[in-house]
């Protein structure tokens, strides 16, 4: 099963906003705010790369106060 890790820069302030916007999204298995270059770091898991690739562009990056984004697609996993 395809899954990512979000690294997410929101506005400054808005990290838990965007935080309680994420756990809402059904593909994202786990979020967490972090200190760092990044303020909040996302595990998004999907059915195929497809759905994977569409739920970062179509609801993660698109949510409100959303800074930027980088995206690491996980290649061998545990």
């Amino acid at each position: 099963m395809p899954l990512a890790f979000v690294l997410i820069n929101a506005e400054i302030g808005s990290e838990n906003a965007v935080l309680a916007e994420l756990k809402k999204i059904e593909n994202v298995k786990e979020a967490n705010v972090v200190y760092g270059v990044y303020d909040i770091i996302a595990k998004v898991e999907a059915d195929t790369m497809d759905k994977l690739k569409a739920m970062v562009t179509w609801r993660v990056r698109r949510l409100d106060k959303v800074r930027s984004t980088l995206t690491m697609i996980v290649v061998e996993g545990s």
